[in-house]
């Protein structure tokens, strides 16, 4: 697209949705789509090349939703123009700019229906395999939905991308988590593909890595609920653990620590209410300090490395009705920041 000079700003299009000259002329297909026409609710990512599927959807009075950024702070937000928008306005609130200023977070719990879903593609085969930018967002955000109910098999899914765009792609790199697409609007065609591969049934919790988690608080609050209801949760196998939210840390000898910090406690929690839990989870230590009335408490054990593995096992871990916050402790000397006994264990400030 760069070498035939088909690609359009934000430039060089390379590790990214690419816009392109004409993604105006294809998206004028999308309203003239049945499935638009019956949708009430659109989910449309917020690249430039789905600028004015956004427009059409805000123009139409339909409600539309965009996915936050990298999905660090929620699944998405509804946009909501100022009262009376004309057209100039709805087209400056479907720009990225736009969608900033006018959006609000829809929560896990609004119980949003979503009937058409709009994604980007670096790639797409005319049988509906799609190939994004490699990071795995769309067909994350699809499967949160699944989660959360917003969506099911029936749902179309439309990408709009130029022609040079539409290639032959091998069914053998699909994954089970891949998304498929039903519809694809270029400048010149629509393609409705007849696609019956099924989509992704919910999040492979598998393929999701600490780190992910640690970037994406939504994920960690979907993960509780699934773990409630009796799912495998199990995440992939890391040997680095999930960012901490808050650290604690543990006065004594500058080394690697084996204390693993647990905040964000339940207010009325017991110890041997976290007891049982940790052992369910294979996390329990050789031996716990309770702060209940800090709502935290400090696990220690015998090695770094069982440690770091505890840290692993507990990603995601529910007491009550709280997410814990989960973090390897960190040494400092004697006096220490808080000028306590030595050994006695300090979140950080």
């Amino acid at each position: 697209m760069e070498a035939q000079n088909l690609a359009d700003f934000p430039r060089p299009v390379h590790h990214r949705i690419p816009n392109f000259k004409g993604a105006s002329r294809a998206a004028e297909h999308f309203p003239r789509l049945q499935a638009f026409k019956m949708a009430r609710t659109v989910k449309v990512n917020p690249d430039a090349p789905q600028k004015n599927a956004r427009f059409f959807v805000l123009n139409s009075k339909k409600t539309l939703l965009v996915p936050t950024p990298r999905l660090r702070t929620g699944l998405f937000n509804k946009i909501t123009p100022p009262p009376g928008a004309t057209k100039d306005i709805l087209r400056k609130c479907a720009t990225s700019q736009g969608v900033r200023n006018y959006s609000t977070p829809v929560g896990l719990d609004s119980r949003v229906l979503v009937d058409l879903v709009v994604v980007g593609s670096v790639a797409v085969s005319e049988k509906g395999w799609r190939i994004g930018k490699g990071e795995g967002y769309a067909d994350l955000e699809y499967a949160m939905m699944v989660s959360m109910g917003a969506v099911s098999q029936g749902t179309p899914v439309v990408t709009v991308v130029h022609d040079c765009q539409v290639v032959d792609i091998p069914e053998t790199l699909l994954e089970e988590h891949d998304l498929t697409v039903d519809y694809i609007l270029t400048p010149t065609r629509v393609i409705a593909t007849g696609c019956e591969r099924p989509k992704p049934t919910g999040i492979v919790w598998s393929k999701i890595s600490c780190e992910m988690m640690g970037r994406m608080p939504v994920l960690r609050s979907l993960r509780c609920r699934e773990e409630r209801a009796g799912k495998d949760v199990t995440l992939r196998d890391t040997r680095r653990p999930l960012p901490s939210l808050e650290s604690g840390s543990v006065q004594g000898e500058d080394v690697p620590s084996c204390t693993v910090y647990v905040g964000n406690l339940p207010r009325d929690a017991r110890v041997s209410e976290l007891k049982r839990a940790l052992s369910a989870r294979g996390a329990a230590p050789s031996r716990l300090t309770w702060q209940g009335p800090q709502r935290r408490a400090f696990l220690h054990y015998r090695e770094p490395a069982e440690a770091w593995q505890a840290i692993s096992r507990l990603q995601g871990f529910c007491l009550g009705a709280n997410t814990a916050k989960v973090a390897l402790a960190r040494q400092q000397g004697a006096s220490g920041p808080a000028g306590g006994r030595a050994g006695e264990p300090h979140p950080d400030p």
